[in-house]
């Protein structure tokens, strides 16, 4: 389908409880995912190779990054491989553009940064359920069975007239 008609309204949204649950499990994720390689570079210094979890242990800064690397690496590479999070999946939610098709990894990763902001989380207490995250990345969280189902009907109502060429 042609996106250039197609643009996501605010019906199509993903409802704050959905964004709520999103939330609360992809933090889940992330903390499992710290603690994974956690023990992994606690394996690591079993077998002689202390200076990564020294690094870590030993420096606030390298704690952060490895904090954030971890966060960012995940919403990263879920949002550009396949427009989801774990939570995301579970809500049965994802991510798009305003024309509806899949954002660009640019936009995935201005997306995933913004999520770092103090305070970002709050900023879904506005009446239309949008954090800082999506309007500064220009991205939406969407409902897939809603989504689906109006660009299939605009889809349809486009196809209406036009001839059919073999």
């Amino acid at each position: 389908m042609n996106n250039l008609n197609f643009r996501v309204t605010a019906d199509l949204y993903a409802s704050k409880s959905n964004r709520f649950v999103n939330f609360i499990i992809d933090i889940i994720i992330y903390y499992v995912l710290s603690f994974i390689l956690g023990i992994l570079l606690g394996l690591l210094t079993v077998i002689g190779i202390n200076a990564p979890l020294e690094m870590i242990t030993n420096s606030v800064i390298a704690g952060y990054v490895f904090s954030f690397g971890v966060f960012l690496i995940y919403f990263i590479v879920f949002e550009v491989l396949s427009q989801k999070t774990l939570g995301k999946y579970i809500t049965k939610t994802k991510v798009v553009m305003e024309d509806g098709s899949k954002p660009k990894p640019a936009d995935v990763i201005i997306r995933s940064l913004c999520r770092l902001i103090p305070f970002e989380v709050f900023s879904f207490l506005s009446d239309d359920a949008r954090g800082w995250h999506d309007s500064m990345s220009d991205t939406y969280v969407v409902d897939i069975e809603k989504f689906e189902a109006k660009r299939n009907t605009q889809s349809e109502l486009e196809m209406i007239g036009q001839s059919i060429i073999d």
